[in-house]
């Protein structure tokens, strides 16, 4: 087996000079260096500009082997060209881009229809640069909209807060932060792995804005049950007139569940579930960045939340965070939906499943392994050591193992109530099939062994433990 070449997990040593060096294969004359902290006083060719920067990108992991990441990396020659011809597209300039706006509207209705919306014709959405964007607006409207109804009513509007679990991702604690909102976290424990009914009961009061479960847990891969929340939701309203929206973070299972268990109740036919977010650039096979937000009705968003704006040309409607954002990844969901369909879909993340589930199965024969997150619901597989177990080595270890072989694995502690539970974390893409995952299994086994045999490995750096962030 030929290991590539370990990265040093170590600060680096060397001091590098000012400039980057260039090879004399491809100049011959070169007057000055080029810079790395500022302008050089006159440009390089292209084809010279274009190698420095290939060269030095040549140190980034391959994107394949990036098990951390839940972005697309992969998608088809024909939708790269889609890309290419589309890449000066302004999404916000719906005047000089007519056709593109009327894609986005198009891909809003169909994510309508898809989550079961009452009437996709005449429901609000939106495209974002990614779920984060998309989490925040819909964060806003559920707060305008408790404001609006508590001004009504002449209620105090201070103080609102937000209910979801400890194990949310952290675009919500950015939410709540930035727009001062209280986030009532509800711990994971491990008798209660996800945000369940009992827990949001328990940190529910006149100034919740909204609940929000997870349908597809960051840390594990798992559903948070959004039915059984929604009946206790509508059991507190039937006891004490306190009618509390869910908004549900589908930003990985919103384009998974429903092609794969699309009798799971989750979405808008839970008549509590006002708004929906899911991320186009992960499940929905696009490249990043891509997500979307839809309201259940237009209704669902405080008209001041819409602005409108002359100087693009026309009186266009804008409700977005960002202003200019790229079109093209727009037209690449749109050509998603076209490529693929239902059936499509289906397949694609059903193959993926397959091979979340592959892993699943083999780990417990490879090492010391109890799987917390089977690849059942999005195609994640989590791990951890089994409880009990001493070993000379733990998560992080072989996780660094792993960067020897080019794998990017996380090894990270899972939250708060459960902090002392490190778990590692494979993410089953579209591009990641059932061969590539033969072969990280025996890398992974083969790690183990080394670890095993070679007893207490030196220590971790810091950096490395530190290194990934969801």
């Amino acid at each position: 087996m030929i290991r590539l070449a370990r990265r040093h997990s170590s600060p680096r040593r060397h001091t590098f000079s000012k400039d980057l060096p260039i090879n004399p294969l491809f100049v011959r004359e070169l007057t000055e260096g080029v810079p790395r902290a500022r302008l050089r006083s006159d440009g390089l060719g292209p084809d010279l500009a274009y190698q420095v920067i290939h060269d030095e990108i040549a140190m980034d992991g391959n994107a394949r082997l990036n098990l951390a990441t839940f972005v697309t990396t992969w998608m088809e020659p024909q939708a790269d060209r889609l890309y290419a011809e589309a890449v000066d597209k302004n999404m916000i300039d719906k005047d000089e881009y007519p056709q593109t706006a009327a894609i986005e509207g198009r891909c809003v209705r169909m994510l309508a229809d898809l989550w079961h919306a009452p009437d996709p014709d005449t429901t609000i959405g939106v495209s974002t640069t990614g779920s984060s964007e998309a989490c925040m607006l819909a964060g806003l409207a559920l707060k305008r909209r408790w404001q609006i109804a508590r001004r009504a009513t002449g209620a105090p509007t201070d103080r609102p807060n937000i209910v979801v679990s400890s194990a949310v991702q952290v675009v919500w604690e950015k939410f709540a932060n930035y727009f001062e909102v209280e986030p009532r976290y509800v711990p994971v424990t491990p008798e209660h792995p996800t945000l369940d009914a009992d827990g949001v009961l328990a940190a529910v009061d006149e100034r919740t804005i909204g609940v929000v479960p997870i349908l597809g847990v960051t840390y594990t891969g798992v559903y948070e049950p959004v039915a059984e929340i929604a009946r206790a939701l509508d059991e507190l309203y039937e006891r004490t007139g306190l009618d509390i929206p869910i908004h549900v973070d589908g930003a990985s299972g919103g384009f998974v569940a429903p092609f794969l268990e699309p009798q799971l109740d989750w979405d808008f036919r839970l008549p509590r579930v006002v708004s929906i977010n899911a991320s186009g650039h992960k499940f929905g096979l696009v490249y990043p960045g891509l997500g979307w937000v839809v309201w259940r009705q237009a209704t669902d968003v405080p008209e001041e939340l819409i602005f409108r704006v002359a100087y693009l040309g026309g009186d266009m409607p804008t409700l977005a965070l960002n202003f200019s954002r790229p079109g093209a990844q727009v037209l690449l969901q749109y050509y998603t939906f076209l490529r693929l369909g239902r059936e499509g879909f289906t397949a694609v993340h059903a193959s993926a499943q397959r091979v979340a589930r592959m892993i699943a199965d083999e780990l417990a024969s490879l090492g010391p392994f109890e799987v917390i997150g089977d690849g059942r619901d999005i195609p994640v597989v989590a791990w951890r050591l089994r409880p009990g177990e001493v070993r000379p080595w733990d998560l992080n270890h072989l996780s660094h193992e792993l960067r020897a072989y080019g794998w990017q694995v996380p090894a990270y502690p899972m939250p708060d109530a459960m902090s002392d539970v490190t778990v590692m974390r494979a993410v089953v893409r579209s591009e990641f099939s059932a061969d590539m995952a033969t072969l990280f299994l025996d890398d992974l086994a083969e790690c183990v062994e080394v670890l095993e045999r070679h007893g207490t490995p030196p220590p971790v750096h810091p950096t490395v433990r530190e290194s990934f962030h969801h």
